[in-house]
């Protein structure tokens, strides 16, 4: 039987679970325990004699769904845990359609294309279909197309524009070989639940209870899923989320599907759940400060019954190399002082880009770090381009790297020419880059091939003559190069969205500035490029040395971090342009930028510091920044407002000159 306890439940947690029948909306704050929540509620309409097997709780992610069935199992009977069905809306589409697609045309073993698939065959109809002198980047089809489907918008019959007659025959191609995308998981069971009112009604039998947890994260072909799929009357429909915290619209995601609610399901039962298990109250309050300038919400304010609790400090930094220093020294201090293990703290940034100063610095002072919702930066693919053009530069008999630049971007010199050059490099033992400057290849070569062949040679030789002049600008040459022959633009072409593109050029950005910094401190280093190269391989071996078990300091952006909590918190970087983004006042997403930075805050448990920088390098130049005005919006009790130099000029106290003379002593018994 039941082996479950309503006792530790708060009041708002227990009117939830104690709703019987028709719509609720649960607006569970950040902190509020809404998981426990939702798991609570089906275990106690299980005590009450209802079928589990009816009960469908739909999420986001699988991590989420199995979490969910775990907590149902430790509260009641084996078996009666099993029956419950906790699925993903892509995971549940696909039973949905499994059972019933020949009535859409398909055969029921219809197959699934992954995004590997999707490119493979936007690609070849691109080529198939498009004249000449037209251009049609695959990924921007790709999303395109995927925008359509989710926007339920109809297949284009005409062939007047290049990306409508792609996805014509995209649509096409799928269906003559049985198969759909991820995108049609959902729009396809959409349609079959619509048009074939049986399939509706046999799905809605088997659903009496149906929750659906982050709907704030829901679009609108996900809002008809559920619409569908509700039964009774009233609707037994449970949906749980926070408008606080979605920011997600980017990728498509309705924030009125929870501010709307009634209009979709009326009269429903609304509550509030406020009180905070995590934060602190001097963090739960300027949390709730800044949020309340979002003028579309749902009120809500968060509390704590634990008192006390550190202010929250915000700090104007000189630039973002200082901001980097300053937080890794402060998290260092804070842990030699309060012996709290590295996985406590997390630093939280807007952009990816802003994670390689932290890097540096975390691998200068010895702290191991583990880089969440991301590569390391130096794994990132720009990144190792740009390390390999520099190596070549140096080093052109490295075929290795040479054959990942070699068309990158493309510029005629195709796998056919690279292979058969290969082959006569082997064949002549001479290095790839000789193969490509010797006349008797050269001249196996067609014209276009050999031309586009001696363009690349003489970029790299003329760019190598540069790097092996004393005194000259690495980071400028490097540059001009990657700029002449056409990287950047290419790179930001390869891009699924605005955002990945603006990352990736942001990241190309802040390796030049690496090595011109480097240049700079190396003042007559007689190879800078050189000695940069070594630097970043002492760095990645320090990566690769690291504990398998990926322990320390999280470094992760806002929208990875969702969801996670941590006891001390950074945020960086919280300046206007940043955050809000630059881009978000053209297009009128503020307010999702405002409840980017409150999931941020609310992230923290016991402390947050919040840092901005006066200057911070873009584009290879410092430019001046002004604090976010999302910062005067927090100001009031527990936060205080301060700056690096106040902050470096205080004497140490007592007990801190102690803890360094003894940290001192520990390391010269050690040497």
């Amino acid at each position: 039987m039941a082996r479950f306890r309503l006792s530790d439940l708060n009041p708002e947690q227990l009117e939830a679970v104690y709703h019987e029948t028709g719509p609720m909306l649960i607006l569970a704050g950040a902190g509020t325990g809404k998981t426990r929540t939702i798991t609570a509620r089906i275990a106690w309409l299980i005590s009450q004699g209802e079928d589990p097997a009816k009960m469908l709780a739909v999420t986001f992610t699988n991590k989420a769904a199995r979490e969910m069935k775990e907590r149902i199992a430790g509260m009641v009977d084996p078996a009666e845990a099993r029956a419950v069905t906790a699925s993903t809306f892509h995971a549940l589409c696909l039973r949905i359609l499994r059972a019933d697609a020949t009535r859409l045309g398909y055969k029921a073993n219809f197959s699934i294309f992954d995004e590997g698939d999707q490119m493979g065959l936007i690609k070849k109809i691109i080529t198939r279909v498009s004249a000449k002198d037209e251009k049609l980047d695959p990924n921007l089809a790709k999303n395109m197309i995927s925008k359509a489907k989710n926007n339920r918008w109809p297949v284009p019959e005409d062939e007047e524009s290049l990306v409508g007659t792609v996805y014509r025959r995209y649509e096409e191609e799928l269906r003559a070989l049985n198969a759909m995308d991820f995108d049609d998981l959902l729009g396809k069971a959409v349609l079959l639940l619509d048009d074939h009112p049986e399939v509706r009604e046999k799905w809605r039998e088997r659903v009496k209870f149906l929750m659906v947890d982050e709907f704030q994260d829901t679009n609108a072909l996900q809002l008809d899923l559920v619409g569908l799929l509700a039964s009774g009357s009233p609707p037994n429909v449970c949906v749980v989320g926070d408008d606080d915290q979605s920011i997600y619209g980017w990728r498509g995601a309705e924030v009125s599907n929870i501010l709307e609610f009634e209009k979709h399901f009326p009269d429903p039962r609304i509550i509030r759940l406020e009180q905070n298990y995590r934060s602190t109250n001097a963090i739960l309050g300027a949390a709730n400060r800044l949020i309340k300038n979002n003028p579309r919400r749902r009120g809500k304010n968060l509390w704590s019954p634990k008192e006390g609790g550190e202010p929250v400090r915000v700090i104007a930094v000189p630039d973002d190399r200082k901001e980097a220093e300053f937080v890794v020294q402060e998290i260092a201090a804070h842990r030699d002082s309060d012996r709290a293990p590295w996985e406590h703290f997390a630093v939280i940034y807007r952009m990816n880009a802003q994670s390689r100063l932290l890097e540096s610095n975390l691998r200068q002072h010895k702290i191991p770090y583990r880089l969440v919702g991301g590569k390391s930066f130096f794994e990132r693919r720009e990144i190792k381009d740009i390390t390999a053009y520099m190596t070549v530069l140096l080093n052109p008999e490295d075929d290795q790297t040479l054959l990942r630049i070699v068309n990158t971007p493309p510029r005629g010199i195709g796998a056919t020419t690279v292979e058969l050059a290969l082959a006569f490099s082997i064949e002549r033992d001479l290095s790839l880059f000789e193969a490509l400057r010797h006349p008797d290849y050269l001249g196996t070569c067609t014209r276009r091939a050999a031309g586009a062949i001696a363009s690349f040679v003489d970029e790299i030789g003329a760019a190598r003559i540069r790097v092996g002049t004393p005194g000259v600008d690495a980071e400028a040459i490097v540059s001009e190069l990657l700029t002449e022959c056409g990287y950047i633009e290419d790179l930001k072409r390869s891009c699924k969205t605005p955002e990945e593109a603006l990352n990736r050029e942001g990241n190309v950005k802040e390796m030049l500035r690496a090595l011109g910094e480097h240049s700079r401190r190396s003042g007559n280093s007689s190879n800078p490029l050189q000695s940069f190269l070594d630097e970043i391989s002492l760095d990645r071996e320090r990566e690769e040395d690291k504990d398998d078990d990926n322990r320390g300091v999280t470094l992760i952006t806002m929208h990875a971090a969702k969801g996670l909590e941590f006891p001390h918190v950074y945020l960086v970087g919280v300046e206007d342009g940043l955050l809000p983004h630059e881009r978000s006042k053209t297009e009128g997403t503020v307010d999702e930028e405002r409840r980017l930075f409150y999931v941020g805050i609310t992230r923290a448990m016991k402390s947050l510091v919040i840092t901005w920088c006066r200057n911070r390098m873009k584009f290879g130049s410092a430019m001046h920044c002004r604090p976010s005005p999302f910062l005067d919006e927090l100001q009031g009790e527990n936060v205080e407002m301060e700056n690096y130099e106040e902050i470096m000029s205080r004497p140490m106290e007592e007990e801190d000159v102690v803890a360094q003379f003894a940290k001192l002593r520990a390391q010269l018994a050690g040497s």
